[in-house]
């Protein structure tokens, strides 16, 4: 998707989006070090957007400046291999999040992302969690270890996959 169509967070909608984001997001591993009022600071950075199935959120190679965090739907993750051929590397569902690599780093997407069914995103783009470091610089932090431990416990898994694929039990 080239624009996401992303609902307001701002004050002239009143705190009705932002409280469906801190009550979807309390609920997430990712900011489960965070206090309620560290959570309403992250949500004004924060906005909600909804795809349609069948509908590409991103595709691999797509310059990444945002993470979306699945509040309802399903998606469908997938990768472009060597034999121009696409493989289905997982389907993310609500409370998951898609592409934080986004907004730590500078690198292309690393995977096509496309909704399976009608879905609701939570979307904190790169420009939101910088002013987050800024303004908050230990919310930012607690951000950063959350990400950390995802992307931790995602390596874990794909190395565990890896070595399964390597050195199949006979």
């Amino acid at each position: 998707m080239d624009k996401l169509e992303i609902k307001s967070n701002e004050p002239s909608s009143g705190n009705r989006v932002s409280d469906a984001i801190i009550d979807f997001l309390i609920n997430m591993a990712i900011f489960d070090k965070l206090k309620g009022s560290e959570l309403r600071t992250i949500s004004k950075h924060m906005n909600i957007t909804e795809l349609k199935p069948r509908e590409t959120l991103f595709k691999e190679g797509d310059k990444g400046d945002y993470v979306c965090f699945v509040v309802a739907g399903s998606l469908e993750v997938v990768k472009k291999t060597a034999k121009d051929t696409y493989v289905t590397l997982t389907k993310m569902y609500k409370g998951r999040s898609i592409g934080e690599m986004a907004i730590i780093d500078d690198f292309p997407r690393s995977a096509t992302v496309k909704a399976l069914t009608p879905c609701t995103l939570v979307i904190l783009t790169r420009r939101g969690f910088d002013l987050i470091l800024e303004e908050h610089p230990t919310i930012g932090v607690k951000i950063l270890k959350g990400i950390a431990r995802l992307l931790s416990q995602s390596l874990r898994q794909t190395s565990s996959r890896l070595v399964d694929y390597i050195y199949p039990i006979e």
